[in-house]
């Protein structure tokens, strides 16, 4: 792990964060709101006025980006947030505005390399990271090497199918409805759950849950149970021992041990270790920067 300082940038939705990263933790950080409309040229050059200040001591800059990633260039996946956004050169217009060479990862895969080379996901070979909050995300460490598919789309989790109940679809005979796991599992989708059972947003529907309250609790495990599947599935696909729990509803205890308690209801060979991620909201940073700082090393 590099102790050359990084400079790490995260790009959401809603907010973007810049920060210096040293031997694996941060030591420097500022952050601003998201342009709105987040289009590319508003996008770069908000994240070019909010890195500018920490380059002078960094030696390479990571870019944890929403969307498919692919050789440096960023397609949206959720066009509605990111317009425009179609094989943009990301890491080609910021390694010019910044002066360092850059690296660009998928928010999810990078905090994936950050909680395996600096967390939770220490001393896994297979491991994965799942991020359960606004949506659902994950990146794969396979053979301890970031998996990364040519067309950017690898480790999307979230649009994997599972019966739909919330959410329209089309009919898959003999299946049912089927929808993205995501619209059925994600603090967006436990949301709108939430409102049609009298409840304010997803964090209240959660409480009540923890609580006891039934209804409330038939969403909850509901969600976990769906995760606790897909968990399984790609058990048995890739052999993956160990996952890691990220994001507003991932890190709650409560929806941890309904995960565990669901997973036990596969085989034992398809049940990995299911654990809280360790770096919180920093996992995308630290992993950006990190992943950026062994591109450097390896030129």
């Amino acid at each position: 792990m590099t102790g050359s300082p990084l400079l790490a940038l995260d790009i959401g939705g809603t907010s973007m964060r810049a920060a210096l990263v040293e031997g694996g933790r941060v030591t420097q950080r500022r952050e601003t709101r998201t342009p709105k409309p987040a289009t590319p040229e508003a996008v770069m050059a908000a994240a070019l006025d909010l890195a500018a200040p920490l380059t002078s001591e960094a030696v390479a800059v990571g870019v944890a980006c929403a969307g498919a990633v692919a050789r440096g260039r960023v397609t949206a996946t959720a066009t509605h947030t990111f317009p425009g956004w179609t094989d943009i050169p990301l890491a080609e217009r910021l390694a010019q505005g910044l002066g360092l060479p850059c690296s660009v990862l998928n928010d999810a895969r990078a905090a994936a390399w950050g909680e395996f080379r600096a967390g939770a996901g220490r001393g896994a070979s297979e491991f994965m990271f799942i991020t359960v909050s606004t949506g659902v995300g994950a990146g794969l460490v396979l053979g301890e090497r970031l998996h990364l598919a040519a067309n950017g789309l690898d480790a999307e989790l979230g649009f994997v199918s599972v019966p739909a109940v919330w959410q329209e679809g089309e009919e898959v005979p003999p299946l049912g409805r089927l929808g993205p796991l995501e619209f059925e599992t994600s603090g967006t989708a436990l949301g709108g759950q939430a409102r049609a059972l009298g409840h304010e947003d997803a964090r209240a529907l959660c409480d009540a849950a923890e609580a006891g309250n039934g209804a409330a609790e038939a969403e909850y495990t509901r969600s976990a149970a769906l995760i606790a599947w897909k968990i399984a599935d790609v058990a048995a696909l890739l052999g993956i021992t160990r996952v890691a729990l990220g994001g507003s509803v991932g890190l709650r205890p409560g929806y941890l041990s309904r995960v565990r308690s669901s997973l036990a209801c596969f085989p034992q060979r398809y049940q990995p270790a299911v654990v809280h991620a360790e770096l919180g909201v920093d996992a995308g940073l630290i992993g950006a920067a990190l992943w950026a700082g062994e591109a450097r090393s390896s030129t």
